[in-house]
């Protein structure tokens, strides 16, 4: 809630209401004290509300607590001890009053209302751009960007590589006072140190060998808006001290210049180092990061919100479709195994797993057997087609002849050893009679001579011959008694 509920003390015992009138006083809380009668006229229209309830009459306490859930009710005396036993009884006070006791209560009835199913909405309303995920962790970040965008304080983004540290700070800018303002991003860390003050701050003409012109820099380039320091914990010491400067006093000067420029912009940066640890190695400044550590927020790794895959695997897959239109599709099972990856590249490696199964299997189903080694952890048993005899033969006589149709080969028959290491002799076209030539006998030799060899091969095991030939047991078995081909006594 951007404002506290209104708060209301109903009690009959008017000299017990003002001695409590008097703690809110002296903690400089707002309350108002009214009758019972004024309090549900004021509840009518000015829903949730803190109050602080005491003795009303003959009115059943019991039954304006359930009249008004939205409202958190502190109960004043202990006869009303029986009434915490409904949800929004958040507390009980007795006399001598507390301050302790009454600023925890207080502080519980926030939570109420903050937390109220109806309020918790108005969170999801918001518009966030890229940030994908129902799980507590991710729930946890939309959280604290909702509550920091719309101040001007800094933040600084902690997480691993390919965790979204760059779409959490456009998040922040999109959802603050300067999203109609520029979002200008830099990387601390690619960028030589002796060319980093030019790139932040701008040059002058003739600042230095090859400023041929005036220069702006991403300071500049932001104002009004929000500049986005990533990997912050790479940029060199001596940049830190100057970039301290611009954060304390809020203006800075070209290099080569002696102007001096205002820098309204918002600092948001981010990293995936351990900056404390480097604090204590001398590797950055300490000053520098409790200046950007003002509202941290830590991006979750992927392996700790695993549960978000299915989402973020449609919102990555919605991305690809725009540039291509192949799409895919996952199995549970696949879905399964893929959770039970670690995840050590976070989300980046998830999208280049993804682009690398549009190229692969294009507008296809994508089973566990169809995943790359590394993400198979399960072990589940893959749909292993089987082919009737007639295509199994086909396709073996199809390679026989594509072994031997060489343009190399001369025009004469040839001898070809096949797959399964049987040789047997193919014609050529210069082989075939011009005026007549009986394929359908010609093929039922090569198979009695594929057969044959195949037995011999095998000192006539049956199931051996089946196996190198591609056939079943009982069709090898068929085919042995329809050629008389068995082992000579």
């Amino acid at each position: 809630m951007s404002a506290n509920p209104p708060l209301y003390i109903v009690d009959s015992q008017q000299r017990r209401a003002e001695r409590l009138a008097t703690v809110l006083s002296f903690i400089n809380e707002s309350y108002q004290m009214v009758s019972h009668q004024a309090l549900l006229q004021q509840l009518a229209v000015d829903t949730p509300a803190v109050v602080l309830l005491g003795a009303i009459g003959d009115t059943e306490h019991s039954k304006l607590l359930v009249r008004y859930p939205s409202c958190a009710f502190l109960l004043l005396g202990e006869t009303l001890t029986p009434l915490l036993q409904l949800p929004n009884a958040v507390g009980l006070l007795t006399e001598p009053f507390s301050y302790n006791s009454l600023t925890q209560l207080l502080r519980d009835c926030q939570q109420y209302h903050r937390l109220l199913p109806g309020q918790r909405q108005t969170d999801t309303a918001l518009k966030f751009d890229g940030m994908v995920g129902q799980t507590e962790p991710m729930q946890k970040v939309r959280f604290l960007i909702a509550q920091v965008a719309k101040t001007d304080a800094n933040v600084l983004v902690l997480g691993q590589s390919g965790t979204g540290k760059e779409v959490v700070a456009r998040n922040i800018h999109l959802l603050s006072n300067r999203a109609a303002g520029p979002f200008v991003p830099i990387n601390c860390g690619a960028i030589p140190a002796e060319l980093l003050e030019s790139e932040l701050f701008g040059h002058e003409k003739g600042a230095f060998t090859g400023a041929i012109s005036t220069r702006k820099g991403r300071f500049e380039l932001a104002q009004g808006g929000t500049l986005f320091l990533d990997e912050i914990g790479d940029m060199p010491q001596p940049m830190q001290v100057k970039l301290l400067r611009v954060l304390q006093e809020r203006i800075f000067e070209r290099v080569g210049g002696s102007q001096p420029i205002k820098a309204d912009v918002r600092i948001i940066a981010a990293t995936h180092r351990d900056l404390e640890q480097m604090i204590s190695e001398g590797h950055f400044r300490e000053d520098l990061f409790y200046r950007l550590n003002v509202f941290p927020i830590e991006t979750p790794a992927l392996s700790q919100r695993c549960d978000d895959l299915p989402l973020l695997i449609q919102e990555l897959l919605s991305r690809h479709a725009g540039s291509q239109q192949s799409r895919i599709k996952f199995t549970e099972r696949a879905l399964d195994s893929l959770k039970l990856h670690n995840w050590p590249g976070n989300v980046r490696e998830l999208a280049n797993l993804l682009e690398r199964m549009l190229i692969m299997y294009p507008d296809q189903v994508v089973d566990v057997a169809e995943l790359p080694q590394k993400y198979c952890y399960l072990d589940v048993e893959s749909y292993q087609p089987v082919y009737p005899e007639a295509l199994l033969e086909r396709d073996m006589l199809n390679d026989m002849f594509a072994a031997s149709a060489s343009e190399d080969e001369p025009a004469t028959s040839s001898l070809t050893t096949a797959s399964n290491g049987i040789t047997v002799s193919l014609p050529t076209l210069s082989d075939i009679p011009a005026d007549r030539f009986d394929l359908k006998e010609y093929l039922a030799e090569l198979e009695i001579q594929l057969i044959s060899n195949a037995l011999q091969h095998h000192d006539f095991v049956v199931a051996r011959a089946a196996e190198v030939l591609g056939l079943r047991r009982t069709t090898l078995v068929e085919k042995m008694r329809k050629y008389n081909l068995g082992r000579e006594e």
